[in-house]
């Protein structure tokens, strides 16, 4: 009720009567509207490098998951509270599309009575009142049409029921107290099936209280039964007829987090414990999705976990579903519109602001799987380390499978500069080799996959020129399914079309004529993104163009973005395309040919900034994956909340290993049968 592992009336707690909880906005409110476009980056692809390492592992229980369990996709939201908060009540808001968020304790151990309605996904809030009394540590679910928050504290556990009127968008209500629990109670949980709210777990500041409560209006009770293993802190979510309390903490005897997982049977008021959870746990947050019963976070005692459980109530079993991206514990969860929200909670025992959400994906994979969450799941995923000269490939666990350069197993790479600056990297001919631009060694290589054996090279190492034979800062070579190879030859100005020959076959662009005048002359190009049609889509940095050309280069249509360095272009359909904005705070857009920026992601600050991402793509799991060059990491963004969902690589921390990046500058994924899904139309 207090804080973890301490009693009531330790220390002095303050009491805040209505807490400021109102949001930052970290990215842009919508997912429809564009930030105002930095100031473009200077030069390309330049700057510092940096790297970093991926999430750890989860640990824990692996068994076989039941059919069609998914995995969850969870992330970590561009906004958060304006002030840490945790240890809070959070319910579905009246309005559509929102969570209403009761009491809590912030910063310097504060209690606060204050109530607002944050509107989701986009973190907009609105102050909705107050509470009548300041509560923490409190139980609290919707019935009748309001909320019944029971019990809690400040300096000690009382037994105050308080009903609080789900209030509209604006509206602003005061709490009333409407009835007593049998005796206090804090640390507890509370669900609702039907017309009826359950009360189940928690303590009255020194020993714990087995009852299960039932109450049909707040303020009269009804024993249910009393659990077997009693516990504070337990996480509690209903399932049908069936309630499940999920670990928690002991107080007497063998006092400390638990593993039990207790059914209570709500028609006929049998109460047994039914499984366990492969940790101990406390302070978890239960929630029903899509008619699994998912278990997030909680303090393992040493640590907050950041594991994700699925749980199958007919095996007992519980099955590792995802993983969070800051794992904590105490935090409040509310669904709306099939989607969890973790709001605040704390990490290391300390209050967080952040905000994270849950939602059921199978496309991230199956519960119970090796790396269930991952965006890329069944698939590999190749990175063009470019700070470590190096190339590598992960699986769906995140484990580097093959790198190259890997002497002595591989022959070294041709050329005085070695393998040097690899700026971009895509899987070629069935997923059995790999073509990867060497942007700073002024060359193109194919290099066979596994067995890193150079098939081809174009170009002369650290010797840049404009003539037959020569490149210039080439960027995102492709192979085209004809054979022939393009390029983005960036500081000449072109794009090239290369037979397997070595000849140039035919160029877009007057050599050395960098300023957008098409179809002539192309403005410092960055991107030749083949489309199914044959053409080519063609970035331009200087002006900040989009063209599509055919490959005999007539052009098709062109238009100015108003942002400050489109990079790598992609079809997404027949009048949609994304790109990287190549600036920091860096961004993701969707536009179409008229120009029109139809989707932004941007945020200004925080673990979701991206700096400098030159390549974006839509994943086949609904994720935009980017490589974030200069956090040294790949990130990946939910288009829909925003969300930060997973990432490799430790931000802002460059290295080489295990885990880490620095500077990665292209990326691509391959699917099982060798097929490209990004760029299903290239050789």
């Amino acid at each position: 009720m207090a804080r973890r592992r301490r009693t009531f009336g330790v220390g002095a707690v303050v009491v805040v009567v209505v807490i400021a909880i109102l949001v930052y906005a970290m990215g842009s409110s919508g997912g429809n509207k564009a930030a105002s476009p930095p100031p473009a980056a200077s030069g390309h692809h330049g700057g510092t490098t940096t790297s970093i390492p991926g999430l750890a592992s989860s640990g824990g229980h692996h068994a076989a998951a039941p059919a069609g369990t998914p995995a969850i996709e969870s992330g970590l939201l561009p906004w958060q509270l304006a002030a840490p908060l945790s240890r809070e009540v959070a319910v579905p808001g009246a309005a559509g599309g929102s969570v209403s968020v009761l009491g809590g304790l912030t910063t310097g151990n504060a209690t606060t009575a204050g109530v607002v309605n944050l509107a989701v996904p986009a973190g907009t809030p609105t102050a909705a009142g107050a509470l009548a009394n300041p509560t923490h540590d409190a139980a609290g679910t919707i019935l009748g049409g309001r909320v019944l928050v029971f019990g809690g504290g400040v300096l000690s556990s009382f037994s105050t029921v308080q009903a609080y009127p789900l209030t509209a968008a604006g509206a602003s209500a005061t709490g009333v107290v409407v009835g007593q629990l049998p005796q206090a109670r804090s640390d507890a949980a509370a669900v609702t099936i039907g017309r009826t709210a359950y009360v189940v777990g928690g303590y009255d500041g020194t020993v714990a209280d087995p009852q299960v409560l039932s109450t049909t209006d707040g303020s009269s009770f009804h024993s249910v039964g009393s659990l077997p293993v009693p516990v504070r802190y337990p996480a509690v979510a209903a399932l049908g007829q069936m309630i499940y309390a999920f670990g928690g903490q002991q107080v007497s005897g063998a006092a400390g987090a638990v593993t039990a997982i207790q059914g209570i049977d709500t028609a006929s008021g049998k109460i047994r414990v039914v499984g366990h959870l492969p940790q101990a746990l406390l302070g978890a947050s239960a929630v029903t999705l899509g008619g699994v019963i998912y278990v997030a976070g909680g303090s393992t005692g040493p640590s907050d976990s950041g594991v994700i459980y699925a749980f199958d109530p007919v095996k007992g079993q519980v099955l590792v579903a995802g993983h969070l991206i800051s794992p904590l514990s105490n935090a409040a969860v509310a669904t709306v519109a099939g989607t969890a929200w973790l709001v605040g909670g704390e990490s290391g025992s300390t209050p967080t602001a952040a905000v994270q959400m849950l939602k059921p994906n199978i496309k991230f994979g199956t519960a119970g799987a090796p790396r269930a969450g991952s965006p890329y799941f069944g698939e590999k995923l190749l990175v063009a380390d470019r700070g470590n000269n190096r190339l590598l490939v992960l699986d769906d666990t995140g484990a580097v499978t093959w790198t190259y350069p890997n002497p002595p197993s591989m022959p070294p790479p041709p050329g005085p500069g070695g393998f040097y600056f690899p700026d971009d990297a895509f899987f070629i001919k069935n997923g059995t080799a790999i073509i990867s631009n060497q942007e700073q060694n002024e060359t193109i290589v194919q290099i066979g996959y596994p067995s890193g054996k150079i098939l081809w090279s174009y170009g002369h190492p650290a010797q840049p020129g404009s003539s037959p034979g020569y490149l210039h800062e080439p960027d995102d070579a492709y192979l085209l399914k004809n054979g022939n190879t393009t390029v983005a030859d960036a500081d000449n100005c072109r794009i090239l079309f290369i037979s397997p020959g070595g000849s140039v076959l035919n160029q877009i662009g007057t050599t050395g004529s960098c300023v957008h005048n098409p179809p002539t002359e192309v403005g410092g190009p960055n991107g030749d993104t083949p489309l199914a049609d044959g053409n080519v889509l063609v970035s331009e940095t200087r002006g900040s163009y989009i063209s599509e050309y055919t490959p005999s280069g007539s052009l098709v249509w062109t238009v100015h973005l108003p942002i400050a360095y489109p990079s790598d272009p992609q079809q997404l359909g027949p009048d949609l395309y994304m790109c990287a904005d190549y600036t920091n705070p860096g961004g993701i857009v969707e536009f179409n040919k008229a120009g029109q920026i139809l989707y932004t992601y941007r945020a200004p600050s925080g673990i979701n900034r991206l700096n400098q991402p030159s390549l974006a793509e839509l994943l086949p799991s609904g994720v935009f994956m980017a490589n974030d060059d200069y956090r040294n990491r790949m990130a990946a963004i939910d288009p829909t909340t925003q969300a930060l969902v997973w990432n490799y690589g430790v931000p802002d921390v460059a290295g080489t290993a295990p885990g880490e990046l620095n500077t990665p500058d292209g990326f691509d994924i391959l699917n099982p049968d060798g097929s490209t899904p990004t760029h299903p139309t290239t050789g």
